[in-house]
C-alpha cells in the first residue's frame, strides 16, 4: 500500500484542486493568466513528475526518448481523441445538462501561441502523470491492466468535473483510449503530443 502513498499525495496536491475551481460558465482567454499556469504549475509539476519517473530508470540507464512507437501512438490517440470529442459535442448538443466552465478562444496571436505552450504542456503534465507515472506504479502494485486503467482513468476523469457532466464523460472516453494506446506502445510522448494538440483543436473549434 505505501507504493500508492506518493501517487496519491501528488494527485491530491497537484489536480484535485483544479477539478473544484468555480468560475463564469464561460470565461474570457488571459494571456497572463496562463503565462503563470505555464510557469508556476505546469513546468514545475512536469519537473517533479519527470524526477519521479527517471529516477528508477536511471539506475537501468533507460531515458525515455521520441521512439517509432511515439509516432504509431500518436497516429492512434489523436484521431480517436478528435471523434470521441466530436461525439460527445454532437450528443451533449441534444441534452439539457449543466456546462461547465469553458474558456473563450484567444483573440489575437500572441495569445494563440501561449495557449498552444499551455495546451502542450498540459498535455505533457497529465499524460506523464496520469499514463507513465500512475499507470506504471498502478501495475507495479500488482492490480491487472483492466483495473489499473479504471482506477487511472476514475482519477483523470474526476479532475475534470469543472467541465460539467459531458466534459466528465468525455475524459473518461479519452483517458481510457489514451491508457490504452499507452500499454500498446509503452510510449508517452505521442500520446502527449496528441493530448496537446486535441486540446488546441477545442479551442480552434470555438473560434
Amino acid at each position: 500500500m505505501s507504493r500508492l502513498i506518493e501517487p496519491l499525495i501528488l494527485y491530491v496536491i497537484l489536480f484535485l484542486p483544479g477539478a473544484l475551481k468555480e468560475g463564469p460558465p464561460l470565461a474570457a482567454f488571459s494571456i497572463a493568466g496562463e503565462l503563470r499556469r505555464i510557469l508556476i504549475f505546469n513546468i514545475p509539476s512536469l519537473a517533479l513528475i519527470w524526477y519521479l519517473i527517471l529516477q528508477p530508470l536511471m539506475s537501468k540507464q533507460i531515458i525515455p526518448r521520441f521512439r517509432r512507437q511515439d509516432l504509431y501512438s500518436a497516429l492512434f490517440a489523436l484521431p480517436a481523441l478528435l471523434l470521441s470529442g466530436f461525439c460527445i459535442a454532437l450528443v451533449s448538443s441534444r441534452f439539457d445538462l449543466p456546462a461547465g466552465i469553458n474558456i473563450e478562444a484567444p483573440p489575437n496571436m500572441t495569445g494563440w501561441i501561449v495557449m498552444t505552450l499551455s495546451c502542450l504542456s498540459t498535455g505533457y503534465l497529465e499524460e506523464s502523470y496520469f499514463r507513465f507515472y500512475l499507470l506504471t506504479k498502478l501495475e507495479a502494485f500488482g492490480l491487472s491492466p483492466f483495473m489499473a486503467i479504471l482506477t487511472g482513468v476514475l482519477l483523470f476523469s474526476s479532475c475534470h468535473i469543472y467541465e460539467g457532466p459531458w466534459g466528465v464523460l468525455n475524459a473518461f472516453l479519452a483517458g481510457t483510449m489514451l491508457s490504452l494506446v499507452f500499454i500498446r506502445f509503452r510510449a508517452i510522448h505521442g500520446i502527449a503530443l496528441a493530448h496537446g494538440l486535441y486540446n488546441i483543436f477545442v479551442y480552434a473549434m470555438g473560434v
